[in-house]
C-alpha cells in the first residue's frame, strides 16, 4: 500500500515537472511580447524623421532633395528614420517593420514605398521595401548599399553622410519603378465624353428655342402655314365683298 502511494507520488511529480516546462517558456515569451505590443513608436516628420537627432541640417536638405526628387519622377516614396533606441524589439528588421506598417509608406494597394531605419544606441541599420519594390532593389543590392555606404558611416557616427549616400544609391534603381494609374486614364476619357454630350445637349436645347414651328400644338404652323397668310386671303374676300355692296347701292 505505501509502495503504491509512493509510486503514484512519483509519478505527479514527473507530470508537474513536464507542464512547469512546457508552461514556463510560454509565459517567458508571452512577457516579452507584452512590452512590444504597449511600446509607443514614433510618428513621420517628413522624409528625414530623425527621431534620434543625429542628422545635421546640411544633410537632412540634401536627403529631403533626393527623396523629393524620386517620388515626383517615379511616384515611389523612400523615407529615411533615426531611433535613439528599437527597445523592446530583437531586431532593426522587426523595428523598420513596424514602423513602416503603422506609417503606410507608399500606396496601400500597390505598395511602392522603402524605409531605411538606424538605431544609434544598437549600431543596427534595416531597410523594410513594399513589394512591388522588391524585384528593382534586390537583396544583392540592399546589402552592397549597407556594406559600402550605411555601415561604415555609422561605426564612424557619420549618420547623415551614411543616410544621404543610402539614400543616391537605393533611388538609382528606385526610379526605374512606375506606378500605374490606370484609373485616372478612364476618368480622364469620361470627363471628355461628358463635355462633349453636354455641349451637343446644350447647342440642341437653343436650337430647338429657336425654331417654333417644331414645337407649335398646330399642324398648320407646323407646316409653315402661318397665319398672317390666312389673314391676308381673308381680308381679300371681306374687300370683295365691299366692292359688291357698293355697287348695288341704296335706292
Amino acid at each position: 500500500m505505501i509502495r503504491s502511494l509512493s509510486n503514484k507520488a512519483w509519478f505527479g511529480g514527473v507530470c508537474l515537472s513536464v507542464l512547469v516546462g512546457l508552461v514556463a517558456p510560454l509565459a517567458h515569451a508571452a512577457l516579452y511580447d507584452r512590452p512590444k505590443e504597449r511600446v509607443q513608436l514614433p510618428d513621420p516628420i517628413g522624409y528625414v524623421s530623425d527621431h534620434a537627432q543625429v542628422v545635421e541640417h546640411e544633410w537632412k536638405d540634401r536627403i529631403r532633395s533626393v527623396c523629393t526628387d524620386l517620388e515626383k519622377k517615379s511616384g515611389v516614396e523612400m523615407v529615411l528614420v533615426t531611433v535613439p533606441s528599437i527597445k523592446p524589439y530583437p531586431s532593426a528588421k522587426e523595428y523598420a517593420d513596424a514602423l513602416y506598417a503603422k506609417w503606410q509608406i507608399g500606396s496601400t494597394q500597390q505598395e511602392h514605398g522603402l524605409m531605411v531605419l538606424v538605431s544609434v544606441q544598437e549600431r543596427q541599420a534595416a531597410m523594410t521595401l513594399g513589394r512591388q519594390m522588391l524585384p528593382a532593389i534586390t537583396p544583392d543590392i540592399r546589402n552592397q548599399i549597407s556594406r559600402q555606404y550605411l555601415q561604415p558611416a555609422i561605426e564612424r557616427g557619420h549618420f547623415g553622410e551614411g543616410l544621404y549616400r543610402t539614400a543616391v544609391a537605393l533611388a538609382t534603381p528606385a526610379q526605374e519603378v512606375r506606378l500605374e494609374a490606370p484609373s485616372r486614364r478612364r476618368i480622364k476619357g469620361l470627363g471628355i465624353w461628358i463635355t462633349l454630350g453636354t455641349t451637343v445637349a446644350v447647342v440642341g436645347f437653343f436650337w430647338w428655342l429657336s425654331r417654333p414651328d417644331l414645337r407649335h400644338p398646330y399642324r398648320r404652323i407646323q407646316k409653315g402655314e402661318y397665319w398672317g397668310t390666312g389673314q391676308g386671303g381673308f381680308g381679300g374676300n371681306w374687300g370683295g365683298f365691299g366692292g359688291g355692296t357698293s355697287g348695288e347701292g341704296y335706292r
